[in-house]
């Protein structure tokens, strides 16, 4: 419950921050993320999409992780938990390497891989 308290907050937080950067990207295919998260640093809005990206990953775990009961998990994180731009950046090669999921909803892409990198081991 603790974690759902403060990661309500988090997102309360970074509510007027999202709504600005959401106006400025769209992701609607794994393109787009993997776009977004590979953002030039020369690019003006370099720092806004990168920070969009780690949302949009840290949301979609932090969901799956809050709703999804342990016995019923396919993705389980490392001890100690990988840094979130090292996530990012995995994620993003792994994608590149894999055109054929471009086209697909971009968290059913992320799952894909956090299910490769980060099993659960039964």
């Amino acid at each position: 419950m603790r974690f759902l308290i403060v990661v309500a907050a988090a997102f309360m937080a970074a509510s007027n921050y999202a709504q600005a950067a959401s106006d400025e990207f769209s992701i609607r295919h794994t393109a787009d993320l993997i776009a977004v998260c590979t953002i030039a640093p020369s690019e003006p809005n370099h720092a806004s999409a990168i920070a969009f990206c780690h949302g949009i990953l840290v949301g979609a775990y932090g969901y799956y992780d809050a709703s999804t009961p342990a016995g019923g998990r396919f993705v389980c994180s490392t001890e100690p938990h990988p840094k979130r731009s090292k996530v990012m950046s995995d994620f993003a090669a792994w994608a590149k390497t894999r055109p054929e999921h471009m086209p697909n909803h971009a968290i059913d892409t992320l799952f894909i891989y956090l299910a490769e990198a980060y099993p659960c081991k039964k």
